[in-house]
């Protein structure tokens, strides 16, 4: 099977795909439905979990897609060639492997990065019952990452703002300003909500029922894109303690890139799916890496994200003006190349094999 045909051109064709691999994987398989929502097509949005492995497993692989819907182009096709290409035969005997299937299933279909709350899932993982983190520096740009219009003077005087904001500041605190997360505006970009998501609740749930009690070690492969250079998967490390860090460090070689240190393409953010799978496994070694793969320049893919925010905050339902901007978001991160597809899942398989000979070397 060539690897261009592991990627879908939809989340609906993209779900069948994985479902396929993953019966004929002879992968155990249980599926979450959003409730009350459909994709475009009136289809059913679920988060589908493929289990293979060890029963009485003392060590796990948990690969994730779609946490941001619209990148789950790239997830989705990295682990259905995972399934076809059984990678999973690389695991120790005594290992599981989770396979979550588009945990952000909305966004997915909807060409949309946040969920049906227009909430970023990567900033959902705080605690809600306290004080919630600053959007202090968010809320200083919000107005002109938004514009009221999208192609009049609104949009040019925003634009000139930001300009004169990025000359004003390094690139590092300019992405910091607007990515690390906010929780004052709903209609803004990465805003974290105001209470757990279903995709949330649901990942813990599947952590819980699926990982068996037995498990000890952990390794977490989450599939990104968006960030870096087109086609490369830097591997981002989110560790709660420098033994996690060391050990990351030990398995994947001098690639991590360590997100707490100012290394990585990403910058730092609250409330992310590693600090909720920390929350939901506090007693098990965890080895989290999220790989991270570019696709266009940084200033484009933030334009992608603006203009998806300004319609659903300001586009008063023009399904014209959606089209191109649905269509700018899926090429903003997903790049539907045959060259770009063979790098992503080739990077992704070697850090299967990787993590693999990590959970081995266990004690």
């Amino acid at each position: 099977m060539p690897v261009a045909e592991y990627f879908s051109t939809d989340y609906a064709s993209a779900r069948d795909t994985f479902l396929a691999a993953a019966e004929s994987g002879r992968a155990a398989l249980q599926s979450y439905q959003l409730p009350d929502r459909h994709g475009p097509r009136g289809e059913p949005l679920t988060i589908d979990v493929a289990l293979l492995g060890a029963r009485e497993a003392d060590r796990g692989l948990v690969i994730i897609s779609g946490t941001h819907g619209v990148e789950g182009f790239c997830g989705s096709g990295c682990q259905v060639g995972f399934l076809a290409d059984r990678l999973y035969e690389a695991l120790p005997k005594s290992a599981c492997c989770v396979l979550v299937h588009a945990l952000n299933p909305h966004g997915f279909a909807w060409l949309r990065r946040v969920n049906e709350d227009g909430v970023d899932l990567n900033r959902n993982f705080i605690d809600f019952s306290g004080p919630l983190p600053s959007s202090a520096s968010y809320e200083a740009l919000h107005d002109w990452l938004v514009p009221t219009d999208w192609d009049g003077k609104a949009r040019a005087e925003a634009d000139a703002k930001l300009k004169e904001f990025a000359e004003q500041h390094d690139m590092v605190a300019f992405q910091a300003a607007i990515s690390g997360g906010q929780y004052t505006r709903p209609a803004g970009l990465f805003y974290g909500g105001d209470r757990p998501s279903w995709s949330a609740r649901t990942l813990r749930a599947i952590l819980e029922q699926h990982l068996p009690p037995s498990v000890r070690h952990v390794a977490v492969l989450d599939l990104h894109t968006g960030l870096g250079p087109t086609g490369y998967g830097e591997p981002i490390l989110i560790a709660r303690s420098k033994a996690d860090a060391a050990r990351a460090r030990q398995w994947y070689g001098a690639d991590i890139r360590d997100l707490s240190g100012g290394e990585s393409v990403s910058a730092q953010v609250v409330g992310s799916v590693a600090q909720g799978i920390e929350a939901a496994l506090p007693r098990k070694e965890l080895t989290y890496v999220a790989l991270e793969f570019g696709t266009r320049p940084m200033l484009e893919v933030l334009t992608a994200l603006r203009a998806d925010h300004w319609w659903h905050a300001h586009g008063s339902g023009d399904v014209a003006a959606r089209i191109p901007i649905q269509r700018h978001m899926r090429e903003a991160f997903y790049n539907e190349t045959p060259p770009w597809q063979a790098a992503v899942y080739g990077r992704t398989a070697d850090f299967v094999f990787r993590a693999c000979r990590g959970l081995a070397s266990s004690g």
